[in-house]
Order: C-alpha cells, then sequence, then structure tokens
C-alpha cells in the first residue's frame, strides 16, 4: 500500500525543490547514456556535418534506424542537447553543442567523460558487491570504455597544459629537456602524456610504465603510429618494480592517488631519480577539507573514486585509498614521508593541481 500521510517535520517546498533536482538528475544521465551512443554511431558528428535535417535525412546520412533516431533526437532536443526548429522539423546543432558533443580532443568535448560513466554502469553488480563487501577492485577489473574514456578525457587537457604550462612550472625542467633529459611517466596508460612530451623534446628520451598490459599495448601502438619508437620505450612495471634509474624527470598523472602504497611508491621513485632531479604529480583539484569540497567538481571526483581509484587502491599492497580528493596537504604529506623535502604547486588549472618535488 502507498502511503501518503504527511511526513512530520517535512518542509514541503523544500520536498518539491529536491525532488525537482533530482528529476534533473535523472534527466540528465539518460541524455549522457543517449550521448554516448550518439557519439559510437557517429550521429553526432553526422548531424553536425550535415547542418539542419529532418530525421529521415540524418537517418540516411548517418546509416541507422530512422525510428529509433527520431526517439533519439526528440529526447536529446528536450534535454537541450540538439536544437529542433518546429517550424521545418529540422534538427541542428549549434557551435557551441557540436564542440561538447562532436569536437574529439577539444577540452570541453564530454564524450570521454559520458564513455567512462557508461563503463561503470555496464559493470554495476561488481560495483554494488565491491562497496558492500569492502574489497577492493582491480583497475583491469573495469569495462574497456572506462580505459578508453579515461585517455579521451585527459588527453585534451594535457595537450593543452603539459608542455606549455606544466613543464615551464618545473625549475629548469624544461632547459633540461631541450638539452637531452630522461624521462619517465608512471601510469602513464595509454601513453598520451608520454607521447606529447616526446613530440616536444626530440633530444629527450622517454619511458612510460603501467601495471595494466592492455594499456601498454595501446600505448606501443600509438608510438608506432606517431614514429617515435626510437625514443619513447613502454614497460608493463607498476611504480615500486621499476628498475631503471638516474630519470631527470619522472611524471606521475592522475594516478598517485589510485596507488595502493603511495608512500613507498614515491620513495621508489625518488631513488630512481638523479640526486637533482624532479617528481611532478599531477592529481585532481581539490581543497584539503570535505567543506572546501562540495561542489560540482568535487561530486564528480568523489564519485569516480568512491566507484574506481578508492578500489583500485584497496585491491593492492598497503590499500591506502588517498582517494581523488585527498588535497595539496595530504599529497605533501605522502611525498614528504618518502623523503622529498621540497614540495611546491607549481601549476594548477580548474580540474588539476601540479606538485613539484624534489629530495
Amino acid at each position: 500500500m502507498q502511503d501518503n500521510a504527511p511526513q512530520p517535520g517535512v518542509d514541503e517546498q523544500r520536498l518539491q525543490d529536491f525532488a525537482e533536482k533530482v528529476m534533473s538528475d535523472i534527466g540528465g544521465t539518460f541524455a549522457t547514456l543517449l550521448s554516448f551512443i550518439g557519439d559510437r554511431t557517429g550521429v553526432f558528428r553526422a548531424l553536425r556535418d550535415h547542418g539542419p535535417c529532418s530525421a529521415a535525412e540524418l537517418a540516411v546520412h548517418a546509416a541507422v534506424d530512422e525510428r529509433y533516431l527520431r526517439e533519439w533526437l526528440s529526447a536529446q532536443a528536450a534535454a537541450g542537447y540538439v536544437e529542433y526548429d518546429d517550424e521545418t522539423g529540422q534538427f541542428s546543432l549549434t557551435p557551441e553543442q557540436a564542440i561538447v558533443l562532436a569536437q574529439e580532443g577539444h577540452p570541453a568535448c564530454m564524450q570521454g567523460f559520458f564513455q567512462m560513466l557508461v563503463a561503470q554502469y555496464a559493470t554495476h553488480d561488481t560495483a554494488i558487491e565491491t562497496f558492500r563487501s569492502g574489497n577492493g577492485r582491480p583497475w583491469s577489473d573495469h569495462h574497456a570504455c572506462c580505459f578508453r574514456g579515461t585517455d579521451r578525457s585527459f588527453r585534451p587537457i594535457y595537450t593543452a597544459c603539459l608542455v606549455d604550462a606544466w613543464l615551464p612550472a618545473l625549475d629548469g625542467i624544461v632547459d633540461r629537456l631541450k638539452s637531452g633529459a630522461h624521462v619517465a611517466d608512471v601510469g602513464c596508460g595509454y601513453g598520451t602524456s608520454t607521447l606529447l612530451m616526446a613530440q616536444a623534446f626530440p633530444n629527450s628520451t622517454f619511458h612510460g610504465f603501467d601495471f595494466h598490459p592492455p594499456s601498454i599495448d595501446k600505448a606501443r601502438q600509438h608510438a608506432d603510429d606517431a614514429g617515435l619508437g626510437d625514443r619513447v620505450n613502454f614497460s608493463v612495471a607498476a611504480a615500486k618494480g621499476i628498475d631503471e634509474k638516474d630519470f631527470d624527470l619522472i611524471c606521475i598523472f592522475d594516478a598517485l592517488h589510485d596507488m595502493g602504497d603511495p608512500v613507498g611508491a614515491a620513495r621508489h621513485l625518488r631513488s630512481c631519480l638523479k640526486p637533482d632531479g624532479t617528481l611532478m604529480v599531477v592529481e585532481p583539484l581539490a581543497g584539503d577539507t570535505l567543506e572546501e569540497n562540495l561542489n560540482l567538481l568535487g561530486q564528480i571526483f568523489y564519485s569516480a573514486s568512491t566507484l574506481v581509484c578508492t578500489p583500485a587502491s584497496r585491491a593492492q599492497e598497503v590499500g591506502l585509498a588517498l582517494g581523488a580528493q585527498a588535497g595539496e596537504k595530504r599529497l605533501t604529506e605522502v611525498l614528504s614521508e618518502a623523503g622529498f623535502t621540497h614540495v611546491r604547486r607549481a601549476a594548477e588549472t580548474d580540474i588539476n593541481m601540479v606538485l613539484e618535488a624534489r629530495a
């Protein structure tokens, strides 16, 4: 039986406002899934390239079923993700919508984030059991969309910031890279950050490490495609398993908080540096307290951390579980405990902080 009895202490207006917010979030979730479908089927790109058109015309251009497409377009128009002209019956994308939904590589393109989110829904049973049990969940246990989506999400940020802003913010590193440095990229994933540095600094050599073999396979393929195989090497290894020494620069991009033993990893990496070498740690931007992170960015990173980052750490030795919103103070404590005596925030963006650590 449905219980419609008034609840004591309930503010009816606040109840209505919150219910409307949740409904909006539900609508956004559907829009996310449909946008992912539009990306994978090429509908967004077809609509961008063709311009205003009917559902029937777009179905031919995108090679998809017209009836499903008409329903899809109606939903996306209601969500504000595509435009609809009620006089002509045509659908279209504004230039801004086209960037966010169809311009691969643009910092504002959200398709990588959509793909990451869809990956979590695809394996929700495992996420529920992990949450209930407290067990770890290895990075390798996730759906393939998680790996691809992660690379798509971070690549535009690294492309925009790494060479032109982050590396110049480190003391003396650009000069070393220009003259010829030895660089490690730890937790390199598909190798995007490694290859960006290699392309910018042809006199230096680069070694990417990741403990996920399929990602290293992708990184090697990308290096071959870019013609950088002679200066870039990719190996399967966790941070504490790296044997190579005498690096001028070691980078960790959005990966330290995922490590089970970030202190031990940073300590080992310090031993792999030259005495005057630098460790660059890029982490999600966060304040040092929960109160500072109660915003949209905090919600997104805490959510990703609940599903991916914290379980990944718990699946490894120690399982410190820093979380994706550890904050500069906690990260500095980790690096200091690892033996780095100089740690500073060298740069930041709207979603990242860049820490420079020296022995």
